[in-house]
């Protein structure tokens, strides 16, 4: 499991960079996951990225599985990027950490198109409680692990107000993406409003 952690850790740094701070959460019954803080200067506005450390050391098990496996099966790291300084978004650390640890609390198997809620605003009134669970592969490229192991995916976080959830559950995520794309929404502002959904 240190090993696997130890490659996540060192291909996260390889993509963004020394982390600036990192925390750790652990939950009863499940293993210490931390969240990792990079921030990343560029031309367009700093960016911070929070990415989650610890969720890939064991892979998700369907939850109709008789018996888990402990070495085949999908593993992912999750990556929530945000524009620094307009919110307190520091705040997200334990929800993320909450994320992260339930395929071992809830048994459930995180995949692009899934909506995960956290009961409760992101960071310090935030207007988003939920977020869709986006493609890999653009800002973390995935980890190929030794066989029969199955790689690690670098899940991106998008943000989702409370509408956009509930109009996700009737439409689906492609629809969703696609509205947020014909509007030109800034998936990453933190204080960005609901995109419209008429």
């Amino acid at each position: 499991m240190e090993d696997v952690l130890a490659f996540v850790e060192a291909r996260l740094r390889s993509a963004l960079g020394e982390p600036d701070a990192r925390a750790a959460v652990t939950f009863l019954g499940t293993d210490r996951i931390e969240v990792l803080r990079f921030l990343d200067r560029g031309g367009d506005g700093d960016i911070v990225r929070y990415a989650t450390l610890g969720m890939s050391a064991n892979p998700m098990t369907d939850p109709t599985a008789a018996l888990a496996d402990p070495v085949k099966g999908p593993r992912a790291e999750l990556v929530l990027s945000v524009r620094a300084g307009l919110a307190d978004t520091d705040k997200v650390l334990r929800p993320l950490a909450v994320l992260a640890a339930s395929p071992q609390v809830e048994g459930v198997v995180v995949a692009p198109g899934a909506s995960l809620d956290v009961g409760g605003p992101l960071w310090s009134a935030a207007p988003f409680s939920s977020v869709l669970v986006a493609e890999p592969g653009g800002l973390v490229e995935d980890l190929e692990l030794d066989e029969p192991m199955d790689p690690v995916r670098f899940l991106p976080l998008l943000p989702m107000t409370s509408n956009e959830a509930a109009w996700k559950r009737v439409h689906g995520a492609q629809e969703l993406q696609e509205r947020w794309l014909t509007h030109g929404t800034d998936l990453r502002d933190p204080l960005r409003r609901s995109v419209t959904l008429d």
